[in-house]
């Protein structure tokens, strides 16, 4: 039965997100509010819990995962960055948006694209996320709330908790936080490339 803690979304309590954190530690898969939709987050380091989620969500081996981050130097770490995507990200972030971006060997290697060694990288615009991740002082590795069959990702916490308190260990309600996923941006090749539009404005990034 997953635990439910209802967390202030402009001033998070801090116990409460330090008992989110050691639950992820701990190999708990929790549920959470980001700036564009929920979503499902576990250590970066679990490969049981990412097999949960990959059960959970029916995907497949090749399904891009993201690291949440909490700043541009964090991304710095696990992804290769030059100065221009730096100067765009500095511009773009917190925000909306998931990155495709070249991925350095701090990720672990299950996380990366086989053939092109990627990996989706994000900052969030959302006060409870980022207390988490500050708390966590490492990125959460994260994929939408997004079910077998359904449209759009989940977004009330307490149909969250209807549908997944038997597969969660904790669904955090911070409010409603949007129904659209993040714009999807590649940026391997230093040039934006839409590959998915969500959330976030991608003609803005062209304009930088």
């Amino acid at each position: 039965m997953a635990q439910f803690f209802q967390v202030h979304p402009d001033n998070p309590q801090p116990r409460l997100i330090s008992q989110a954190v050691d639950i992820v530690r701990s190999g708990g898969i929790i549920a959470y509010p980001t700036d564009s939709a929920y979503a499902l987050g576990c250590h970066i380091g679990d490969k049981m819990a990412l097999d949960r989620i990959r059960m959970m969500r029916k995907l497949d081996k090749n399904h891009n995962f993201t690291l949440m981050c909490r700043d541009l130097s964090e991304i710095a770490t696990y992804a290769r960055v030059d100065n221009q995507v730096f100067r765009l990200l500095k511009t773009h972030t917190p925000g909306p948006y998931t990155f495709i971006l070249e991925g350095t060997s701090e990720v672990p290697r299950r996380l990366r694209r086989p053939k092109r060694k990627t990996i989706g990288l994000r900052v969030p615009d959302n006060k409870i996320a980022l207390a988490l991740l500050e708390e966590l002082n490492e990125p959460l590795m994260s994929s939408t709330l997004l079910l077998p069959g359904d449209e759009f990702p989940l977004t009330d916490p307490y149909d969250i908790r209807d549908t997944l308190e038997h597969q969660v260990e904790l669904i955090i309600d911070g409010g409603f936080c949007g129904l659209e996923p993040t714009t999807v941006v590649g940026l391997t090749d230093g040039t934006p490339e839409l590959i998915r539009e969500g959330k976030g404005d991608f003609s803005a990034l062209l304009a930088d």
